[in-house]
């Protein structure tokens, strides 16, 4: 069961950025992570509750699972909500915070003492050319300024959270952990709608779908996932599936919102494809 975990993650992590759209198009951005990280913290508080688990845990394990939270659901879905809102494309989006393999791999040897073997970086690398060619290939005047500046930012914190989060993984159950990264998230996403966001949303039929399933799929499943990898693997590893991303959430865009697919893409998605088959092979 354990070793489909990878592949449930890169469907519905993919989905979050179709999903995303729709959302955008009924409400603030920030306004609707606020809105989902709060119904996330419920729902984490409540299964705590029902498990028999402490939600008192120690300063220090709530500090670091408190920035985590902000550097995940804060400043990284924070940048990727905020960009396509402001008209980046949702595929080009999720290609360049996924070069975050690249980066973390660069950081895990001597933050973590991880062993990053020459097959992983060829197979990192690899995943890096073939995002690469889709992303060379879709800058134009198209794309906004602060689109691209914000999910460079949204790249930065992921990279760093899961740094992050691999220090700490073992020291709290992962619900109390996930419950204290989504409270956060909330944290954060009010801040900004309270000091710099004019907040709105459209309750719509449409939002409702799109945020249920961002807030049960994707934050209680894939993200869930997401931690439960990191816990087991090291983070080199972990991440190298990021690189299917692009590739899983374009061809949702294809299908789901008509965004164009060209034969370049393909090549690139190949590429990247075998370079994650290299990273993650034992």
């Amino acid at each position: 069961m354990v070793r489909i975990f990878p592949y449930i993650f890169i469907l519905l992590w993919s989905s979050a950025f179709i999903t995303t759209k729709p959302i955008i198009d009924n409400s603030d951005p920030f306004a609707a992570l606020a809105f989902r990280f709060f119904f996330v913290a419920i729902g984490f508080y409540l299964f705590i509750i029902y498990s028999n688990q402490s939600i008192v845990i120690k300063k220090k394990y709530l500090f670091n699972s408190f920035l985590s939270g902000i550097l995940f659901h804060g400043l990284y879905l924070g940048g990727v909500f905020y960009s396509i809102s402001i008209g980046m494309p949702t595929g080009l989006a999720a290609l360049i915070v996924t070069l975050q393999p690249v980066l973390t791999n660069a950081l895990s040897g001597p933050i973590l003492n991880e062993k990053v073997t020459s097959k992983q970086w060829l197979g990192v690398l690899l995943g890096f050319a073939g995002a690469a060619i889709v992303l060379g290939l879709d800058i134009g005047s198209d794309i906004p300024l602060l689109g691209f500046i914000a999910t460079l930012v949204s790249l930065i914190a992921i990279t760093i959270s899961t740094i992050w989060q691999k220090k700490l993984s073992h020291n709290l159950p992962l619900s109390v952990s996930n419950f204290y990264q989504a409270v956060g998230g909330f944290v954060f996403h009010a801040m900004i709608i309270i000091f710099f966001s004019q907040p709105y949303i459209n309750f719509t039929k449409t939002f409702l779908i799109a945020m249920s399933h961002q807030i049960f799929l994707v934050s209680f499943g894939a993200f869930t996932i997401l931690m439960f990898l990191i816990k087991k693997n090291s983070a080199s590893k972990t991440v190298s599936v990021f690189f299917l991303i692009p590739s899983t959430s374009a061809f949702m865009a294809w299908f789901f919102l008509n965004e164009k697919l060209t034969s370049l893409d393909f090549i690139g998605f190949l590429i990247a494809t075998t370079g994650v088959y290299l990273a993650t092979r034992d």
